[in-house]
């Protein structure tokens, strides 16, 4: 058993530095929200305790005291806000009554995630687009919706793959894109600590695997 461990570690490591996404679902227990958010907080920051704890901070200082339940808080109520279905974004339609048929982009949204293989943000901008097919969405809502998938771990792939979905299934059409630029700061921070790099990743259908649509929609986030 012992001999074992040092592979088990490396195989581990392995899995985070290579990117590994095993489902577009993100990977929750069946019991993921039994427990309230004060639940939740009051148990994370135990746990977060003994971590500083086992790091050797003291944590009488008056600067560290509270830290346990800030970052509890932290990771319930903000940055993984975005795994608990009730957080979902009410998005309503609307019939399209200008008629209008072009490509409805909404570019730069700024968002921030974690990666879900050593908990780092991710820190980037989606371009989302769509073409009517008789209803539309408020513009907000497709920022609401780029940031609730965003708040929680996750990778970037998953993540550009969850936002198609949810567009797709809110406006009845495949006529969808996304297009995502961000920096991983398990890339940037640790490992081979790159500054200079980002990660894309895109998803086109419906139209937008046609050369036309996705050509206007690549020109129009490209300036």
């Amino acid at each position: 058993m012992t001999s074992q461990a040092p592979n088990l570690r490396i195989s581990i490591d392995e899995m985070g530095d290579e990117h590994v996404m095993t489902s577009v679902a993100t990977p929750l227990r069946p019991d993921a929200f039994e427990k309230s958010d004060e639940q939740k907080i009051e148990e994370i920051s135990e746990k977060f305790r003994d971590i500083m704890g086992i790091l050797g901070l003291d944590l009488t200082d008056d600067s560290l005291s509270g830290t346990p339940h800030r970052v509890a808080k932290m990771y319930v109520t903000e940055i993984f806000s975005g795994l608990h279905p009730d957080r979902k974004p009410d998005v309503k339609l609307f019939d399209n009554k200008y008629q209008y048929d072009g490509l409805l982009i909404e570019k730069n949204i700024s968002f921030y995630s974690n990666c879900e293989h050593h908990f780092v943000p991710i820190i980037g901008k989606a371009h989302v687009a769509y073409k009517s097919n008789g209803k539309v969405i408020g513009l907000s809502k497709l920022n609401r919706i780029v940031r609730y998938y965003a708040a929680r771990p996750t990778v970037q792939e998953r993540l550009t793959m969850q936002i198609a979905e949810e567009l797709k299934s809110i406006l009845e059409t495949d006529d969808v894109a996304v297009y995502i630029d961000a920096v991983h700061l398990c890339v940037s921070s640790r490992g081979i600590k790159d500054t200079s790099s980002s990660t894309v990743t895109s998803h086109y259908s419906g139209i937008f695997a046609e050369s036309d649509a996705k050509n206007e929609f690549l020109q129009s986030i490209q300036h």
